[in-house]
């Protein structure tokens, strides 16, 4: 047996594990008296899109396993605070709970680089949301989030996020020289490559190529992309998605909020998460490649890079990661840790 079926054969363990914590949580929650707790959280996306959509399932099924005692009221992108302001917002108490990517505050706390996408590295999603509950990632994660006064409850693990380009990028050599939207590990990753890197908010992606700012972005999965309309700013899609094969979004929520909660609304908020995760992932699996008949409809078209190509270029990207965890203890232990990981699965020699 493959190390990766090994894998899978763990991931398959710990599903039913969760669903049987499901049937734990329903009567936990019929049963147990206190009050009821009301939480704001807000989220990546624009408000109707794919991935915001999913968020609504995620506070919908907390509810629905306490027995409607906890209520998450959810409010998109920007709507309480600019999308660049949530860490902070969250971590003082403005308001209890954020969904985030941890690259955006990889600058800070250099640990979030590798906790969010691994560029040129995990290349199946499966194995990078192992990682976070086989081989000890999320304990990993929370130490890095504890002293900010924050705590990290689970990811949202999907798969590649493709490129979107304004010219033609046909070999990772076009690279060099272009201005490109990248943040966390990417940025760093893709700065070694030769493009010049302007990190961004989410929201500020579409004008920011409608007006030429840069070239190139990644922004979300492909469906998430062509809902926010980048098929009308970029004509050019590129995949695999190599600066981001895999993607971990976050929800994070204010350390001391989360110490209160009772026992059963910390295990419904673990659960939920983790049956958005597959869900969310098992969507975008289904409608990548409808999706991209989409993006051609448009008059885009779909550049494919070379398997070949890649590789060559995974050497200078391995310089990179460990450049990326500024000599920082936690962040320097988390990428061992996927390295060693990458190597069991065979991934690297």
């Amino acid at each position: 047996m493959t190390q990766s079926k090994l894998a899978r054969r763990q991931i398959l363990k710990s599903a039913l594990a969760s669903a049987a914590a499901v049937g734990v949580a329903a009567p936990l929650a019929a049963h147990a008296q206190g009050a009821t707790v009301t939480w704001r959280m807000q989220a990546l996306w624009d408000g109707g899109t794919t991935p915001q959509k999913f968020e609504e399932k995620f506070v919908a099924r907390v509810a629905e396993l306490t027995g409607g005692r906890f209520k998450i009221n959810l409010f998109s992108a920007g709507q309480i605070v600019p999308a660049a302001q949530a860490f902070d917002a969250v971590r003082g108490g403005a308001f209890e709970m954020m969904k985030t990517f941890d690259g955006y505050e990889a600058g800070k706390i250099p640990a979030f680089a590798f906790t969010s996408t691994i560029p040129f590295g995990f290349a199946e999603s499966d194995d990078y949301e192992a990682w976070f509950y086989e081989k000890g990632g999320l304990d990993l994660v929370r130490q890095a989030y504890a002293p900010a006064g924050l705590h990290y409850i689970a990811p949202t693990v999907y798969g590649q996020e493709p490129l979107h380009s304004k010219v033609p990028i046909r070999k990772m050599a076009d690279l060099a020289g272009k201005k490109g939207r990248f943040v966390g590990l990417a940025s760093a990753v893709m700065g070694a490559m030769g493009v010049s890197v302007t990190p961004l908010p989410t929201g500020e992606v579409y004008s920011a190529l409608d007006k030429g700012v840069i070239d190139m972005a990644d922004r979300g999965d492909l469906t998430a992309n062509f809902e926010a309309g980048l098929a009308e700013v970029a004509k050019y899609v590129i995949v695999p998605g190599f600066h981001q094969p895999t993607t971990a979004t976050a929800y994070v929520a204010n350390k001391g909020a989360f110490e209160k909660l009772p026992v059963e609304f910390k295990a419904a908020l673990a659960v939920a998460a983790r049956e958005v995760s597959s869900a969310l992932r098992q969507h975008i699996l289904v409608n990548d490649a409808s999706v991209l008949a989409k993006y051609e409809a448009k008059g885009c078209e779909v550049i494919r890079f070379s398997a070949a190509d890649v590789a060559a270029a995974r050497p200078k990207a391995m310089a990179a990661w460990r450049t990326a965890t500024k000599g920082d203890a936690l962040a320097t232990k988390i990428l061992d840790s996927q390295i060693a990981f990458m190597k069991e699965l065979g991934l690297l020699a």
